[in-house]
């Protein structure tokens, strides 16, 4: 009997996006631009965060947006409405992107004016943070409604991230959900995470988060 032929894609289709995104990097480093990668489950309320953010930054930092979705331009529009450059990617059925998906949404966006770039990345805990986008930082939202164990059921999420924000904290009377708890399950994850409760509704806790952002910004962009 003939030997089968066994090919590790999965390995190989990782392996050339990091250093797809590893490029990308540099690349970004070298032309002074940041590029946050956000990501969460759906209902997060990854886009009211994002315009809550816009709305403390725009005036400091040069601000585009890129909106990953499998289909709409909902959330494009949105953000089109706070002023700042916004761009629709459609994945084609993808629930991700990955680094040359997302250096062709950072041409169409034209990021060479911008200090910021954000990616709001399509709404998922699993497939987004296996694929590296060449992000200067990544970031995710866990809203009160999902539970403080989504840190023990989706681990490499929180390990990839270097913040957490713990959305609608306005609602926390009215669910079962353990801030020490959360905070103690993510640093399990990655001792490192910067965590930050807010309310995107009304806006408590934000002001922590966006002095946190613009100061990695313009660490990265320094010569």
């Amino acid at each position: 009997m003939s030997e089968v032929r066994i090919i590790e894609i999965k390995e190989s289709v990782f392996a050339d996006n990091d250093r797809q995104a590893d490029a990308l990097r540099r690349e970004l480093k070298s032309d002074k631009v940041f590029l946050m990668n956000l990501m969460s489950s759906p209902g997060s309320g990854k886009t009211t965060v994002l315009g809550r953010t816009i709305d403390g930054l725009k005036d400091r930092l040069r601000i585009g947006v890129m909106e990953a979705d499998i289909d709409s331009d909902v959330d494009a529009r949105t953000i089109a409405e706070t002023g700042v450059k916004a761009i629709q990617l459609h994945t084609g059925g993808m629930c991700h992107l990955d680094a040359e998906m997302t250096r062709q949404g950072l041409e169409a966006l034209d990021v060479r004016d911008l200090d910021l770039a954000i990616l709001e990345n399509v709404g998922n805990l699993v497939c987004p943070a296996e694929f590296d986008t060449g992000a200067s930082a990544n970031v995710m939202i866990l809203s009160v409604p999902e539970g403080h164990d989504k840190p023990l059921k989706y681990p490499l999420m929180f390990r990839v991230c270097d913040a957490v924000l713990i959305n609608k904290i306005d609602v926390l009377p009215y669910f079962d959900f353990d801030m020490e708890r959360v905070e103690e399950y993510i640093h399990m994850r990655n001792p490192d995470a910067k965590i930050f409760p807010v309310s995107a509704k009304t806006g408590e806790g934000m002001a922590a988060w966006t002095d946190w952002l613009e100061a990695r910004v313009r660490d990265w962009n320094e010569v």
